[in-house]
């Protein structure tokens, strides 16, 4: 996180960051735990992951969250998370995920929502507190659509937790800031009925349930931050039926170009 003058947010994700250190201190990998040398990394990487509270490199880290192929991955998450949740938090562009859905799909392939109550708490109070700061930060580590399709794909599609913490600050000008940012990157995708990231559950429940939701909410934060009417157009036409959507001119506004 960048040097700046704690406000609320950023109180909350460093207590929350220091919450993960203290739950998750003296975790390591499975004593058995393996992985190829030729796609994976070497003996000597391995062994780190088996010793607790040692800082991996950036490059080992982003092998170790991004592999999928673990023996046991929610022991290899345990013990990699404080350093994890750090590198989110600081600078989520530069994990360099190709999908950044990945990085999601790592904490549901740890399946940490079933981890015991003070681990469960600790991750849930991390990605709630994360999600807070990216709304209402001016500078957050990353794009509140980037942060959304994480948190989506690490609670195995629920979306209704960080819906309803955008829904409760409703007004906050950078958060309404992000609906628009978020609104502009999602929305074409959104018209030709697909999911603005790759998901690996039902992919087309969480698109309605996102459509329905900034259908609802979305066209008055646009006008209040500005936003063009056109966006807000293209926003009201996701009520409109598939087939009608494709004979609008200004549902593709780069038709024709």
């Amino acid at each position: 996180m960048t040097n700046l003058e704690p406000t609320p947010a950023r109180q909350r994700l460093a207590a929350a960051l220091d919450g993960l250190a203290h739950t998750f201190r003296g975790m390591t990998a499975h004593p058995d735990e393996n992985n190829c040398e030729c796609h994976w990394g070497s003996a000597e990487e391995l062994a780190l992951l088996k010793v607790p509270d040692v800082e991996l490199d950036p490059d080992l880290l982003r092998r170790t969250w991004s592999a999928p192929d673990w023996d046991d991955h929610p022991a290899v998450l345990r013990r990699i998370l404080p350093q994890f949740a750090r590198a989110l938090a600081g600078d989520l562009a530069g994990l360099d995920a190709y999908f950044l859905t990945d990085v999601g799909f790592s904490f549901a392939r740890g399946g940490w929502q079933r981890w015991p109550t003070e681990q469960a708490g600790a991750v849930w109070e991390f990605l709630h507190a994360w999600w807070a700061h990216t709304l209402v930060d001016p500078a957050p580590a990353g794009s509140a659509y980037d942060v959304f399709e994480v948190l989506a794909e690490a609670t195995a599609g629920r979306l209704r937790p960080w819906l309803g913490d955008w829904e409760a600050l409703d007004g906050h000008p950078v958060a309404d800031q992000r609906l628009t940012e978020a609104v502009a990157h999602w929305v074409g995708d959104l018209l030709g009925d697909s999911l603005p990231w790759f998901a690996a559950g039902n992919d087309d429940g969480t698109r309605v349930e996102l459509v329905t939701w900034l259908v609802r909410h979305a066209p008055a934060r646009l006008r209040s931050q500005g936003g063009s009417e056109e966006l807000v157009y293209r926003v009201e036409l996701l009520t409109v039926e598939s087939a009608a959507r494709w004979e609008d001119p200004r549902c593709w506004p780069d038709r024709g170009r």
